[in-house]
């Protein structure tokens, strides 16, 4: 089952490419397959059958007008991430690359073993007991930090870091250089010091966040988004698209156990699979992993062996997820089908399969109590009968309550106890794609939209639900900070193409707009 790669996606959508550093190469077959890996392969793929951007092969490229690819190449294209090259790259190498591209086949799933990843493990800071033991900047507590994954802009170089904030101040307190993309940040739930960062290229920096600097960093695949930290911080565990596997590290982000990504899918189909999302949850010392093209939810005790529990049939192209009760309950998205699997972690089987627009995407997620009910908000990438909507279910009765129109295709919802609206980033080709749509959470209506000025997505509220960030990249460059009752802007960060925006505070209220006493 191919992934679905929604073209106007802002984050997960490129055009032809990050496609490269600076200087003229030889424009032989090995230099431009090295140039492709080095520059565009955490974008489109190592394999060169697509990632957050579209395929580019012999297949996929077909037809396409070697001029036009090159005048893309050149000129970049406004709509996604993608920049101008003109004048970065001579244009004989635009041309060759061009013809690297439409000449090459996608290629077999290469491997990335625990020896290679054993291989690639780097140690910055091999005292650790010399680190400080409180922060070194003003900060009242550590669950005011915001962590934003900033791509750069070109998706490599001095631009790619993850940026951490002072949500009170609205300050930068640290940045950690990840050399490309940063992609999601992960917080340690039993000890505030750590931070655990991974990159598009599937790096993982272990981060202290006390000094604000990595202290060791490994690399797990070649490309893949998907990383979780168990509730007593002794396990990670991430994922990767290339190749189809997993692998659960210590703390020191050693690897344990690699696990092949593969199972029959709800076609009858023996199928390896891209890593969707991978969480783990305060109720239990486990993980659960989606396994995007074998519509399977795997369940990983975290004992002797690592066994797996397998639920299957879950959906077609798994992707994301989010928890709620008490991390008890899975929400988890599945493109094909338009539907969200509820999945009851303890019994470790399906709940009920829920309606849930055209082609959902529930991010991080978002569930807010609303007159006793738990009520969980799901963003959706398509457009269904040229209907755009936000779902809305009730997940103590695990049934829908409403879909909310909105103005074009979401992303990502935000919400938080202290906080009268839920966020949802609109993705478009058009001058919504700036605009942030605000849902009051009693009436379940859109009451405001807000012109960010870039195109805006991936809100996040503060700890204690006082501001929202949104990232405003391509023609912004900012975070962009709101208070969330009044909604005037109060506060700007500058950094290259910000992404993912990640609040240290949620792990404590586990799901973004529940508070701690609310997580029944």
């Amino acid at each position: 089952m191919k992934k679905i790669i929604p073209l106007q996606t802002p984050f997960l959508a490129g055009a032809v490419a990050l496609l490269l550093s600076s200087g003229s190469l030889q424009a032989s077959s090995d230099n431009m397959h090295k140039l492709y890996q080095d520059n565009c392969a955490s974008c489109h793929g190592s394999d060169h059958g697509g990632y957050l951007a579209p395929a580019l092969n012999s297949e996929t490229l077909k037809g396409r007008s070697p001029t036009a690819l090159r005048s893309l190449i050149m000129t970049g294209s406004f709509e996604t991430l993608m920049p101008p090259f003109y004048g970065r790259l001579s244009d004989n190498d635009i041309r060759s690359m061009v013809k690297h591209l439409q000449s090459t086949p996608k290629l077999d799933n290469p491997p990335w073993t625990i020896k290679d990843m054993q291989a690639s493990l780097k140690v910055y800071v091999k005292d650790e007991s010399k680190l400080p033991s409180k922060p070194t900047y003003q900060i009242d507590s550590m669950d005011d930090l915001i962590g934003v994954a900033a791509r750069g802009k070109y998706g490599r170089g001095t631009g790619s870091k993850a940026v951490f904030i002072n949500s009170k101040t609205h300050k930068i307190v640290g940045e950690i250089e990840t050399g490309t993309a940063a992609h999601i940040i992960d917080f340690d739930p039993a000890n505030e010091r750590w931070a655990y960062v991974k990159t598009d290229t599937a790096e993982i920096f272990k981060v202290d966040l006390y000094s604000m600097q990595a202290v060791r960093s490994i690399k797990t695949g070649y490309n893949g988004p998907s990383m979780g930290v168990s509730r007593d911080g002794n396990y990670i565990m991430a994922g990767s698209f290339i190749p189809h596997n997993a692998v659960i590290l210590n703390a020191d982000l050693e690897p344990l156990k690699l696990f092949e990504l593969e199972g029959v899918d709800p076609d009858g189909k023996m199928v390896t699979s891209d890593s969707g999302m991978i969480i783990g949850t305060p109720y239990a010392d486990i993980f659960a992993i989606a396994l995007e093209n074998a519509g399977q939810v795997w369940v990983v005790d975290l004992k002797d062996g690592f066994p797996v529990t397998k639920i299957k049939n879950v959906g077609r192209h798994l992707h994301d997820a989010f928890l709620t009760h008490k991390g008890r309950k899975l929400m988890v998205a599945s493109y094909d089908d338009s539907i969200v699997a509820a999945i009851d972690l303890k019994d470790r089987k399906i709940i009920k399969k829920l309606k849930a627009g055209c082609v959902p995407h529930v991010g991080g997620g978002a569930a807010v109590k609303v007159n006793g009910r738990t009520l969980g908000f799901g963003t959706n990438f398509g457009t269904c009968d040229n209907n755009t909507v936000v779902s809305v279910w009730d997940l103590d009765k695990m049934e829908l309550v409403k879909q909310v129109p909105v103005s074009g295709g979401t992303e990502s919802p935000a919400a938080h106890a202290n906080a009268p609206y839920v966020a949802v980033d609109v993705i478009t080709k058009d001058r919504r794609a700036r605009t942030i749509q605000l849902i009051d959470k009693k009436s379940l209506e859109v009451v405001k939209t807000l012109d960010v000025g870039g195109h805006a997505y991936f809100p996040e509220y503060s700890a204690d639900g006082q501001y929202l960030y949104v990232s405003a990249g391509y023609a912004g460059d900012e975070v962009v900070v709101y208070d969330s009752h009044s909604l005037k802007k109060v506060a700007s960060v500058q950094m290259e193409s910000p992404a993912g925006i990640f609040s240290r505070g949620r792990v404590k209220y586990m799901t973004r707009g529940l508070s701690p006493d609310e997580m029944e």
